[in-house]
């Protein structure tokens, strides 16, 4: 994962904490669940870079077996 994908998914998980926690004192549930969504889109997207950073890993590793 780029630096920069990372960056952007840390950012929306933090954007949405303080979403969450501003929500939670307005009182305000909207708010409040507009953070948690965030904080989940962003985890997700986190954990897809991840993911699809093993998968390219795994393939060059097969690549590699194949042309020793």
């Amino acid at each position: 994962m780029s630096a920069f994908d990372k960056a952007k998914d840390k950012a929306e998980q933090a954007t949405g904490a303080a979403k969450e926690k501003l929500g939670k004192a307005a009182d305000n549930e909207d708010l409040r669940d507009s953070g948690k969504a965030d904080q989940t889109r962003g985890e997700a997207k986190e954990t897809g870079h991840d993911l699809r950073d093993k998968a390219t890993g795994a393939v060059q590793d097969l690549k590699d077996k194949f042309n020793k």
